[in-house]
């Protein structure tokens, strides 16, 4: 009996790991994974054109740009719609709302950057990709990961704090406790050895206990 050999699962980006390579089509033209390096990447996907909610995400993310590029981040859009759709979409965003997209947008319609990327969820839907958030450092490494439902607009607010979080924990090697914003204090990391914790409450921190500690950070740092 003839049985057709099942492809192994194609493995999703991990954390900590190179996010994909990609070369693709976009509303900027031909772009690649490797014309970022150097700089912070947030690429996302979008489930539609000429959809509401995905309309309200874009102008969001149009008006956080301009902080985003303070923070040496570019922002790339992705969704399985044609160029020539994001083209007259992003126009229409333009001429109906007032609000310039300044960022590309690739059109993934073989969906083979959506498939690297873990985008396409079969439970939600198998011709739409997810509201998938990607944050890719300088170097090309996935940092940080967040999904979100096709009937929920993502939240601005988290993914800039995202971005402080994580640039600060590389600045000063540091961790970054719940809800934290720049100016706030961060957690110290705890000692890996008995001695360690004996020390670090004579280290001048303000410290709860030996693995909780906290200080703040000067303005120069």
């Amino acid at each position: 009996m003839c049985c057709t050999e099942q492809q192994p699962p194609r493995a999703l980006p991990r954390l900590g790991e190179p996010a994909p390579p990609f070369e693709a089509v976009t509303t900027h033209g031909v772009l690649r994974l490797e014309d970022y390096k150097g700089s912070w990447l947030i690429l996302f996907s979008h489930p539609a054109d000429f959809t509401p909610v995905c309309t309200t995400e874009f102008i969001a993310f149009a008006r956080l740009y301009p902080e985003l590029q303070k923070r040496n981040v570019e922002l790339l859009g992705l969704s399985i719609d044609s160029v020539y759709s994001h083209i007259a979409w992003v126009r229409n965003i333009e001429e109906k709302m007032g609000v310039k997209i300044p960022f590309p947008v690739i059109a993934d319609i073989n969906k083979e950057v959506a498939t690297a990327y873990g985008m396409i969820m079969p439970g939600e839907s198998r011709t739409e990709t997810s509201r998938c958030v990607f944050i890719i450092d300088p170097n090309g490494i996935v940092r940080a990961m967040i999904y979100y439902p096709l009937t929920t607009g993502r939240n601005m607010d988290e993914i800039l704090r995202l971005i402080d979080a994580l640039q600060t924990t590389d600045k000063h090697k540091v961790g970054t406790p719940a809800n934290w914003r720049p100016g706030e204090r961060v957690i110290v990391p705890p000692p890996a050895t008995q001695e360690g914790a004996e020390e670090r409450m004579a280290e001048g921190y303000e410290c709860k206990d030996w693995y909780f500690c906290q200080k703040e950070l000067k303005v120069e740092e």
